[in-house]
């Protein structure tokens, strides 16, 4: 009997065996998460990882701009105040971007030493203005297309640019006297009639307060004496240059 029970198989044993065959092994990847070490470890590598972008874009950032965006950024913190006599001696498209941030001014150096003389002939002004903007030449009367500027002295003076463009005429026109126009961005344009030494030639560039000229006498209007005759046209129709110029 006891025999037997020696050679019968322990049946624990057996299971025993079995069931550790069947078992499932733990992977190497839930044994590498077992280790102590691990989380840690992947803990400080997220963080170096982080930092490492975090220092890239600082010095992204850092970094000098190029020359396009630079000049867009100087120009965007200028404003309106940006040189205009850079732009001048440059390209076209400075130049119109300078002249739309310009208000006109006065074309004389002092507009409190001056005062209009005749003023501009408006067809829905008063009976008293578009009487008083006609210009007598013999037995002609002709509306006044501008306004005429005098010293109450009559004394000469300077005049000047209203605003920063191109010179695209110097001409001597009998009866008007000596004639200058500047062309502006816009499509505006100033025209100084009556005026003699003439500091421009056409071609020339010409900043907004720059000497064109002094003022002088023409026939057409010789009663005003020495004067300076001054237009404005825009998309070539001519308006009031008091619209646009400055309260004196």
């Amino acid at each position: 009997m006891n025999e037997q029970n020696k050679n019968k198989p322990n049946h624990d044993e057996s299971l025993k065996n079995k069931q550790g065959e069947s078992g499932v092994k733990p992977s190497s990847w839930n044994r590498l998460l077992s280790k102590r070490w691990v989380f840690p470890a992947v803990y400080t590598a997220a963080a170096a990882i982080i930092l490492t972008l975090v220092w890239v874009y600082q010095d992204a950032a850092q970094k000098p701009l190029n020359g396009d965006t630079a000049a867009v950024v100087s120009q965007q913190e200028a404003g309106t105040s940006t040189d205009v006599s850079g732009a001048v001696s440059g390209d076209p498209e400075a130049l119109e971007v300078v002249a739309t941030a310009e208000s006109m001014i006065w074309p004389v150096a002092n507009p409190a030493e001056v005062q209009v003389v005749k003023p501009f002939y408006d067809e829905n002004g008063s009976e008293e203005n578009r009487a008083a903007a006609m210009v007598q030449y013999n037995d002609t009367f002709v509306p006044n297309a501008g306004i005429d500027i005098a010293r109450g002295d009559q004394k000469t003076f300077e005049v000047k640019a209203a605003m920063s463009g191109e010179v695209t005429r110097v001409e001597n026109v009998p009866v008007m006297g000596t004639v200058i126009e500047v062309t502006h961005a816009n499509n505006l344009k100033t025209v100084y009639q009556s005026v003699g030494d003439s500091k421009v030639k056409q071609g020339d560039a010409v900043k907004q307060g720059d000497v064109l000229a002094s003022a002088g006498r023409n026939e057409i209007e010789k009663d005003l004496g020495n004067h300076v005759h001054f237009e404005v046209y825009e998309d070539g129709a001519v308006i009031n240059p008091a619209d646009l110029l400055p309260q004196r």
